[in-house]
């Protein structure tokens, strides 16, 4: 499937009103074939920025374009290992991505930066050009557990992500015993909607509840936020 900017709505929500539109959901929807046998899985993110935490202010300030890239795993799998870059504009997101080695991976956690081959990746030469010029490093890992629901007409996709939480451990990426912190407060998660073009009526009716709180947050500048002033959102 070509990648195309998406529409990308986020809800910061109690996790009683979240367990009532996931059962809404879940009546109308079906669930990601990659979930496991309890319907979730964990997601890790590593998220980078420079020196001036350009991408933390550029969040805060709804700078338009903007982009971030981040290193991925689902389940604390190495087997593999995605390299993504989220681009915003015109209130759109564009999720571009490749596969990158651990190796690869392993450097830069250790705040190495790998060698570009003529065949490497477009998006890791690029973030390779950010690390040498730009000054661009890993700067903290978020982690979460989604129940992801899809639904192929208007490629829509609702997630709940619940225990969200950050670490500042960027070596401990792959350890199960890696030390988190939570970014958000008691029994309150988060819910997101992204689709193409146009969120079918009746996928719509049953995600509202007159309750939701939207924001423009992302996890990454949440769990920045947490890093950078010490305190809980």
């Amino acid at each position: 499937m070509m990648n195309k900017y998406r529409h990308e709505y986020k809800y910061v929500s109690p996790e009683i009103i979240l367990a009532v539109l996931e059962k809404r959901a879940s009546s109308v929807l079906s669930l990601d074939s990659h979930t496991g046998e309890n319907g979730t899985y964990s997601i890790r993110s590593i998220y980078f920025d420079d020196i001036y935490n350009t991408c933390y202010h550029e969040n805060e300030d709804g700078t338009d374009p903007r982009e971030k890239f981040r290193i991925r795993i689902y389940n604390c799998n190495a087997e593999r290992i995605s390299l993504e870059l989220k681009q915003k504009e015109n209130s759109k997101t564009l999720k571009l991505n490749c596969q990158i080695s651990k190796e690869d991976c392993n450097l830069i956690m250790n705040g190495k930066i790998p060698e570009i081959q003529n065949d490497s990746p477009y998006l890791l030469k690029k973030l390779v050009s950010k690390m040498q010029y730009s000054d661009l490093k890993p700067v903290c890992i978020v982690a979460y557990e989604r129940v992801p629901y899809i639904y192929k007409i208007g490629n829509v996709r609702v997630t709940f992500d619940r225990n969200i939480r950050s670490s500042s451990d960027i070596k401990g990426f792959f350890s199960n015993s890696t030390a988190f912190r939570p970014v958000m407060e008691k029994n309150v998660n988060m819910m997101e909607v992204k689709f193409d073009e146009l969120l079918p009526d009746y996928i719509s009716s049953i995600l509202q509840t007159g309750l939701l709180q939207q924001t423009s947050f992302s996890k990454y500048y949440l769990c920045r936020k947490y890093n950078l002033q010490g305190t809980i959102i």
